[in-house]
């Protein structure tokens, strides 16, 4: 009996993740060059139809700051500094690779005064929202009349 062994290399794993489109993620980049920039938009997801402002990362930073340091306790003045928190974290784990990285496009989309609207729930609004770009399945201009 012979007994062969297969030296052929394994197939490497494949991980795939739906991909964000790329306009999208191109305008939401000249949205953050300017932190006091913003652009009515409406999207759809997974949860349903969104529709808000769309702002930058460092305004969304600034917003979520100050919404909680309007709220009494320390638990609060914590959670505002968190988004810098993690940012500042992300940073230092990258080091001088960050200026590299800069250039990445985005992952995240931020909106100010947002509705949603999913399904046979009434609207939901909200003062501020951030979600992941690939859970985008559209996009328009604008807000529902």
């Amino acid at each position: 009996m012979s007994v062969s062994a297969d030296t052929s290399p394994a197939p490497a794993a494949v991980i795939t993740e739906p991909l964000p489109d790329l306009q999208l993620q191109l305008l939401i980049q000249l949205l953050d060059e300017d932190p006091r920039s913003s652009l009515p938009l409406t999207l759809t997801h997974p949860g349903g139809l969104l529709h808000g402002d769309v702002i930058g990362h460092e305004q969304w930073k600034a917003e979520w700051s100050r919404s909680l340091r309007q709220v009494e306790g320390e638990g609060a003045n914590l959670l505002a500094e968190f988004p810098e928190t993690v940012d500042q974290g992300v940073r230092e784990l990258h080091g001088q690779e960050q200026d590299a990285r800069t250039a990445r496009l985005p992952r995240w989309i931020h909106l100010r005064d947002v509705t949603l609207l999913g399904g046979a729930m009434s609207a939901v609004s909200l003062p501020l929202w951030r979600g992941r770009l690939s859970d985008v399945s559209g996009w328009a201009l604008g807000r529902p009349q």
